[in-house]
């Protein structure tokens, strides 16, 4: 089986993928001080607990959007999985898209990897958002080119700058509120509307006005921890893929044993 491995500013989510079928996942925070002996010791408990051990996994693959954390994730692969890890988007699993903007080394691994498998699930124009650290918007078009897109704050780190700055606000969770009302009687239903509709807000302004720019029909995929959160209060999405990071490295890794 193949361990795919997401290693994003938050949280590194490993997954243990049969075919495209994802048998399992998990997730740690990222801290690239850790090492691939730590790594190793976590896992392998996970994978027991699941019904599973390190001898089941085959190859690994890597996309990363931490530099730091790349080598001990390596090292984890070859000392404890005896296997010589794939990097995604270096040979021989170069990302086989056109990347159709200004800078193209300085787009996100994971971004590129979002689009590879949102095109391959999805037919034409497309606009992927995932909900990470970041909340990134990414035009795909119907040829399956990278065209761009957007980088807005993630809604935590919105609310964390809010009460960092704010001395008598308080830390609250984010939720969906109970209601619609957008007039708060306290102060922590203040700050949720203004977190979370605020948020829905610039959602639906940014994907209108990509709409209105790309001027054909597209298809909206949200992806990330928090896309459900939305979900029942915005009628943008057309689809719900939480694992579409996962489904793009388990598509690149099939790829890459057909060439």
């Amino acid at each position: 089986m193949l361990l795919a491995v997401d290693a994003g500013n938050t949280n590194v989510v490993f997954a243990l993928v049969d075919g495209q079928r994802i048998r399992a996942r998990w997730r740690i925070a990222t801290d690239p001080r850790r090492t691939a002996d730590e790594y190793a010791v976590w896992l392998n408990q996970l994978l027991i607990l699941g019904g599973y051990s390190m001898k089941n996994v085959d190859a690994v693959i890597i996309a990363t959007v931490v530099p730091r954390a790349l080598h001990n994730l390596e090292v984890l692969a070859t000392k404890y999985f005896r296997v010589e890890p794939l990097i995604a988007g270096h040979a021989p699993v170069e990302w086989g898209i056109e990347l159709d903007v200004a800078e193209p080394a300085s787009v996100g691994a994971d971004r590129v990897v979002n689009a590879i498998a949102a095109h391959h699930l999805y037919p034409g124009d497309l606009i992927v958002i995932d909900f990470g650290t970041a909340t990134t918007y990414d035009v795909v078009d119907y040829s399956g080119a990278y065209k761009g897109g957007i980088i807005a704050p993630g809604i935590n780190l919105s609310l964390d700058a809010l009460v960092a700055a704010a001395a008598k606000l308080p830390r609250i969770a984010i939720a969906a509120p109970e209601d619609r009302s957008v007039i708060g009687r306290t102060t922590e239903d203040q700050m949720l509307i203004g977190v979370f509709w605020g948020y829905v807000a610039m959602m639906e302004g940014l994907v209108a006005r990509m709409r209105a720019q790309i001027g054909r029909p597209v298809k909206v995929i949200s992806t990330g921890g928090l896309a459900v959160l939305f979900d029942d209060h915005s009628d943008i999405f057309d689809a719900i893929a939480p694992d579409l990071t996962i489904q793009g490295l388990a598509l690149m890794h099939e790829r890459s044993l057909n060439r």
